[in-house]
């Protein structure tokens, strides 16, 4: 059953990694509403379908995307068929992402203006943007060059959702948090240790943010393959008691309040 609420409310449509061997898992994709407002961060692979299954795509306000690799991104393509072909005339999204982004779509399909003729996209930098009734803060992580992780809120005084994005360096999010948020956080290392090459983040490392910082709830999102659900969400328990740790998958939908 859905959860509702007077604030915001977040759909999981992807909350894969890279790649995966578990059926039906996609890429990063979450569904934020409040209101009339309907906000996407991210859209990797796999996500488009499920997202039009879920909400009428052209009706977004806005898709943040918070790095250029490609499960969070590359279903920006189907998006902008859908805009450009299904409906006349062609219709427009708003798109928020890293400078690159109209050159790395524009490249796939060797076309210069593949992107422009869906999408009026604007270059992300650590920064507040208005979305609808939402504002959304930008702050610049450790991952790839021009990664970002977001706090979403409706309300300068009340509670948030801090989504981290890929992140190599915890501390990174720290100054997004506001006590009492909601935390969707990437744990693609599990309970960890993981390769600190590769910029990502486990449990043990999410439950200190979680516990400093003084969120609400933790989300857990983008576990690698293989990696054990139950011993990660206990990995990130034994730092951090101060509120519900849930492994997030397609289709949850939750209130942050």
């Amino acid at each position: 059953m859905r959860a509702r609420s007077n604030g915001i409310e977040i759909t999981v449509i992807g909350a894969g990694p890279a790649y995966t061997d578990r059926a039906g898992a996609v890429g990063a994709s979450y569904l934020v509403t409040h209101g009339d407002t309907k906000l996407v961060m991210d859209l990797g692979q796999g996500t488009f379908a499920r997202l039009a299954g879920t909400v009428e795509p052209s009706t977004l306000d806005a898709i943040v995307v918070s790095h250029l690799h490609p499960d969070h991104f590359v279903d920006l393509v189907p998006m902008r068929h859908y805009m450009r072909w299904e409906f006349q005339p062609p219709r427009r999204a708003r798109i928020i992402g890293p400078r690159d982004l109209p050159n790395r779509l524009d490249a796939l399909h060797a076309d210069a203006g593949f992107s422009a003729q869906a999408f009026d996209t604007e270059a992300l930098s650590e920064t507040t943007y208005e979305v609808g009734s939402l504002t959304i803060t930008a702050r610049r992580v450790h991952h790839i060059p021009d990664s970002f992780a977001f706090r979403v809120a409706a309300d300068e005084d009340g509670p948030g959702l801090v989504y981290t994005g890929d992140c190599g360096r915890a501390t990174d999010i720290d100054p997004l948090v506001c006590p009492g948020d909601t935390l969707l956080s990437e744990v693609s290392f599990g309970p960890g240790p993981g390769d600190p090459g590769a910029a990502h983040l486990d449990g043990p490392s999410v439950g200190a943010l979680a516990a400093r910082t003084g969120v609400r709830r933790v989300l857990l999102t983008h576990l690698g393959m293989h990696l054990d659900r139950d011993e990660t969400i206990a990995s990130v328990r034994s730092h951090f008691q101060g509120g519900a740790v849930e492994l997030v998958g397609p289709g949850m939908e939750a209130a942050v309040d």
